[in-house]
C-alpha cells in the first residue's frame, strides 16, 4: 500500500488506542444500566422501593427507545455522522446520570414518591441515551475494522462492556455502603468521564475523514483522466445517498435481517432483566449472603471497593492476553507455549486466594458477576473464532442451548452447585450469541446503513427488555405478596423508633437470616425466561437457513465470501 492511500487505521496501533477511547462509553453506560442489581434490597430498605417499583425504575429505561428514539439516532448518524451523534446521545446519557444521582439524594424531595419520580425521569433520560452510544461504538468499530480484526474487536469491546457490568454488579453495595445515594453518584460520574476520552477520539476521527476524502478525490481525478484520454464523458461517482425510509422497509423485508433482529430481542430479554435480579436471587434461594467477611475484603488504597476493581480489572487483562497473545504468534508452538504459561500463571493466582475466592463464591453480589465475567474471558475467544472459522449462526444455535440450561437450574432445582454451572453457563452464552452476532449484521446489512440497522434491532429489543425488566419485577411482587407486607411492616417499626435507611437495612437483614421475615421465591419470575431460550434456538435455526439461501456466508470466517 502506497503511502497515499494509506490513513490512520491501517496503523494496527492507532486501531486499537481508538477502541481503548470509545470502549469507555460502553464501559460506563453499562456500568449505570446494571449497577442496582445488588442495591434491589438496599433500595428497598433504605428508601422504601419495592419488587415492582423497582422494575418499573429499570422497565421505564427503555421506553424512549420502545418508541423509536434509537431509530432517530440511527439515523442521525447515518446523516450526520460518528462525531455529533456520540456527543448528542452521549450527553443525554450523562444528563440522566446527573437526574439520578440528585434524585436519590433527595434534591427532588425526600419523600419516596419525589424519589422514585427523580429516579424514573433520570433513568428514561439515561436510557434515550444508552441504546443510541452503543450504536455509535458499534458503527465505529465497524468503520476503523472492517477489513481487518472486526469480530475481535466488536469482543474486546463487548468485553469492556461486559467488565462495567461486572463491577457495577460486584462492588456497587461496597460503594453505596447504607445508603444507596453514594453508587448512584459514582455511577454518574463515570458516565462524564467516558464522554471526555469521546472528545479526546474525535480528533483521530476527524483525521481519518480527511485522509479518506483525499483518498477519494484522488481515484475520481484518475477516473476522469481515463475516461477522457478514452473519449468517454463518464458521470463521476457519487457519495452514500441520504437516508430514506424505504431503507427500512428493505431491512424489514430481508428475513435474514427480521430472524436475527428477533433473536436478539429473545436472547438479550432472558439475560438482561435477569442480571438486574441475580444477587437477591442468589441470596433469597440458594442462601448467599449480601455482606462479605472482613476476612475476605480486598483492600486497596484503602478502599475494599478499589481492592476488588483490581480484581476484575486483572481478569480482564487475563481474558485478553488468552486471545490477542498468542494470535500474535506465527508459529504454532509458540501459540500454544503462550498459552499454557498464560493459563498456568492465572492458576497460581487463583490457588494463592482460593480462601478469599471461596467467601466470594458465597457472596450475593459478587457470585452473580460471573455472568459478565464469564463474557469478559469468552468473548474476546469466541470474537477471533468467528472471525478464523467463521460458524455464526451455529454458535448462536448453542449460545440458545445454554440459555435454556442456566435458566432451569436457577428456577426449577434448588442446588448452589448447580446453579454455579448456570451462572457460568449463562456467562458463555453471553459470549457466544453476541460475539456471533454483531459481527453477522455487517455481513447482512451494507456499511453505509448499518446505523439504521443496528438502531433498529436495538429498538425491537428493548420492547422484550421493557417487558421482561416490568413483569419480573411485577409478578416477583405478586408471588410474594406476604414477604412484601412482612418487610414492609418491620420497615415501618423501626422508621418509627429513628433508625436511618441503613440501620433499618441491617435489622431487616438480620431478621431474615433470624428466620423471622420470609425471603422472596424467585422461582416462576426466572421460569419464565426459559421460554425466551426456547423460541432464540428456533430463531437461530431459521436464521442459518436463511442464509444458506441468501449467500451472506455467516458460517464462513471474516473476509470470505460465499462462492
Amino acid at each position: 500500500m502506497s503511502k497515499s492511500t494509506k490513513t490512520l487505521k491501517d496503523s494496527a496501533a492507532l486501531r486499537w488506542m481508538v477502541l481503548i477511547l470509545i470502549s469507555g462509553l460502553m464501559f460506563s453506560t453499562y456500568w449505570f444500566q446494571d449497577f442496582f442489581s445488588p442495591l434491589r434490597d438496599l433500595m428497598e430498605t433504605d428508601l422504601g422501593i419495592n419488587s415492582e417499583e423497582f422494575g418499573r425504575i429499570i422497565g421505564l429505561t427503555t421506553i424512549a427507545n420502545m418508541f423509536g428514539m434509537i431509530i432517530i439516532g440511527g439515523i442521525i448518524l447515518d446523516k450526520w455522522g460518528i462525531r455529533l451523534a456520540g456527543l448528542a446521545f452521549g450527553g443525554l446519557a450523562a444528563l440522566g446520570g446527573i437526574i439520578t444521582a440528585l434524585a436519590s439524594m433527595g434534591y427532588f424531595g425526600e419523600d419516596k414518591s419525589s424519589i422514585l419520580a427523580g429516579l424514573i425521569i433520570g433513568r428514561i433520560f439515561f436510557g434515550s441515551g444508552l441504546e443510541v452510544v452503543c450504536v455509535v461504538v458499534t458503527r465505529t468499530i465497524v468503520k476503523w475494522f472492517k477489513g481487518y480484526e472486526l469480530a475481535l474487536a466488536m469482543a474486546i469491546n463487548m468485553g469492556f462492556g461486559r467488565l462495567g457490568s461486572a463491577l457495577a454488579i460486584a462492588i456497587s453495595l461496597d460503594i453505596a455502603g447504607v445508603k444507596v445515594s453514594p453508587a448512584v453518584v459514582f455511577a454518574a460520574s463515570l458516565i462524564g468521564l467516558s464522554l471526555i476520552m469521546f472528545v479526546i477520539y474525535l480528533f483521530f476521527d476527524i483525521k481519518l475523514d480527511k485522509q479518506e476524502k483525499a483518498i477519494r478525490e484522488e481515484e475520481q481525478k484518475k477516473k476522469q483522466s481515463t475516461s477522457m484520454a478514452g473519449g468517454i464523458g463518464k458521470k463521476a461517482e457519487v457519495g452514500d445517498e441520504d437516508f430514506r425510509f424505504s431503507d427500512l422497509v428493505k431491512l424489514a423485508t430481508n428475513k435474514s435481517f427480521i430472524y436475527i433482529a428477533l433473536l436478539c430481542v429473545a436472547f438479550y430479554s432472558a439475560v438482561f432483566p435477569f442480571i438486574q435480579y441475580a444477587p437477591d436471587l442468589l441470596v433469597n434461594k440458594f442462601g448467599f449472603s449480601y455482606v462479605l467477611p472482613e476476612s475476605a475484603t480486598v483492600v486497596a488504597f484503602g478502599s475494599e471497593a478499589i481492592g476488588s476493581a483490581i480484581v476484575f480489572v486483572v481478569i480482564f487483562i487475563f481474558a485478553l492476553s488468552v486471545t490477542l497473545i498468542p494470535n500474535s504468534l506465527k508459529d504454532r508452538s509458540a501459540k500454544r507455549l503462550s498459552l499454557i504459561i498464560i493459563l498456568g500463571i492465572f492458576a497460581i493466582a487463583v490457588f494463592l486466594v482460593r480462601d478469599t475466592l471461596g467467601e466470594w463464591l458465597v457472596n450475593g453480589p459478587k457470585t452473580a458477576s460471573l455472568i459478565p465475567l464469564g463474557t469478559i474471558i469468552f468473548t474476546p475467544i469466541f470474537g477471533s473464532y468467528v472471525d478464523r472459522k467463521g460458524k455464526a449462526a451455529s454458535l448462536m444455535i448453542l449460545g440458545s442451548l445454554l440459555l435454556i440450561f442456566a435458566h432451569l437450574s436457577l428456577s426449577v432445582f434448588h442446588s448452589p452447585i448447580l446453579a454455579y454451572f448456570g451462572l457460568l453457563s449463562l456467562g458463555i452464552a453471553f459470549s457466544l450469541v453476541p460475539a456471533a452476532m454483531w459481527p453477522s449484521v455487517a455481513k447482512i446489512v451494507a456499511e453505509n446503513r448499518l446505523g439504521t440497522a443496528y438502531a433498529s434491532m436495538f429498538t425491537v429489543q428493548n420492547w422484550g427488555l421493557g417487558a421482561f425488566f416490568w413483569g419480573i419485577g411485577a409478578l416477583l411482587y405478586k408471588v410474594n405478596s406476604e414477604v412484601v407486607n412482612a418487610i414492609a411492616d418491620a420497615r415501618e417499626k423501626f422508621q418509627a423508633q429513628g433508625l436511618s435507611g441503613g440501620e433499618v437495612a441491617d435489622r431487616i437483614k438480620e431478621l431474615q437470616m433470624q428466620g423471622q421475615l420470609p425471603y422472596y421465591d424467585y422461582t416462576w419470575p426466572i421460569l419464565m425466561l426459559v421460554a425466551c431460550g426456547v423460541i432464540s434456538i428456533f430463531l437461530a435455526y431459521k436464521l442459518k437457513q436463511a442464509d444458506s439461501e441468501q449467500g451472506y456466508g455467516l458460517e464462513l470466517p471474516s473476509g470470505h465470501k460465499p462462492s
